[in-house]
């Protein structure tokens, strides 16, 4: 009874797993702080892949971690940076378990779109001389990126960096270059959270210092909305909150007013307090999982990135 009036349902196609791929690794490294993640080489990477789509997921969401960073991020749209190869593996192993599952689409591969993993002062955008980020110089550098990480083989684009104006300088720079059918999901109301901690060890994170002259304040819930409102008129094509636990407040909000799909990222943090707490014993870790993604999914999120997207996958089946 309880599954036939069910209000809220989980599926599959609904999540999309974040990957790091880390360039000049042999084998997989496990991150610490995130119990059952890794950072790929770029086989294990394809391999994740596969898993992905054979368990039909909407799609993955790559990071990469470059082996050299300077200033401007110059690996993140180098046609062979690490970023760039992983999009063009993941493409191919998308398309190969596709074609092996039949009558299954293969799971939609998304790039993020920023800087941070590739600058050496860990910022999500060029500085100033005063150490400031330079909003507008960073627009060129998105645009760049955008356009590298489509020509890589990326369907979607997700620029995370809360600089203004990102995405309809990203739209603009698609369009001229061909890109039309390029989607771009854009991180619109992401806060400046403590719950980012454990993916900043999972990217090798340079950062000094926090992001709270760009991020998002975490009282605020109006001003996420205006974030998402600038985005949507700029063309977005997906709308984001970030994190999701701590703004399901936001995210309903954004959800009732939003005319493009309303995506959730389940951070870092969350899945590091949720496996800690099981890993004690003192929590039941799968009621727990699933009952923390069905309130993001009640919320009003038509995606969801999570951590948990392949064992979520295999429990609903």
């Amino acid at each position: 009874m309880r599954r036939l009036v069910a209000e809220t349902r989980l599926h599959a196609a609904d999540l999309v797993l974040p990957l790091f791929v880390k360039e000049g690794l042999t084998e997989p490294a496990p991150i610490a702080s995130m119990p059952g993640q890794v950072q790929h080489t770029l086989e294990t990477l394809g391999k994740a892949v596969e898993r992905a789509a054979e368990a039909g997921l909407g799609g993955v969401m790559l990071f990469g971690i470059p082996a050299r960073r300077d200033a401007t991020g110059s690996q993140g749209d180098a046609e062979d940076g690490i970023l760039q190869r992983a999009l063009r593996v993941a493409r191919e192993a998308a398309g190969d378990a596709g074609r092996v599952a039949g009558s299954r689409p293969a799971p939609v591969v998304m790039a993020d779109t920023c800087l941070d993993e590739f600058t050496d002062h860990g910022h999500c955008g060029v500085l100033a001389k005063d150490g400031t980020v330079d909003n507008d110089a960073t627009l060129d550098r998105y645009a760049s990126m955008a356009v590298a990480q489509a020509r890589a083989g990326a369907e979607v684009v997700a620029p995370s960096g809360m600089m203004d104006g990102q995405v309809a300088v990203i739209r603009d720079a698609l369009d001229d270059a061909g890109y039309l059918d390029v989607s771009i999901l854009a991180y619109s109301a992401k806060y400046a959270s403590a719950y980012y901690g454990p993916f900043r060890e999972a990217v090798d994170s340079a950062l000094q210092g926090d992001r709270r002259t760009y991020q998002m304040d975490a009282a605020n819930g109006r001003e996420g909305l205006r974030e998402a409102d600038l985005d949507l008129a700029e063309g977005a094509d997906i709308v984001m909150v970030k994190p999701a636990g701590s703004y399901l407040d936001v995210l309903r909000a954004v959800a009732d007013r939003s005319d493009v799909p309303v995506a959730a990222y389940q951070v870092s943090g969350e899945y590091a307090m949720i496996e800690a707490a099981a890993a004690n014993g003192w929590i039941d870790r799968k009621g727990a999982v699933l009952e923390s993604v069905t309130s993001i999914k009640r919320a009003g999120a038509d995606v969801i990135l999570t951590y948990w997207a392949l064992e979520i996958a295999e429990w609903i089946k």
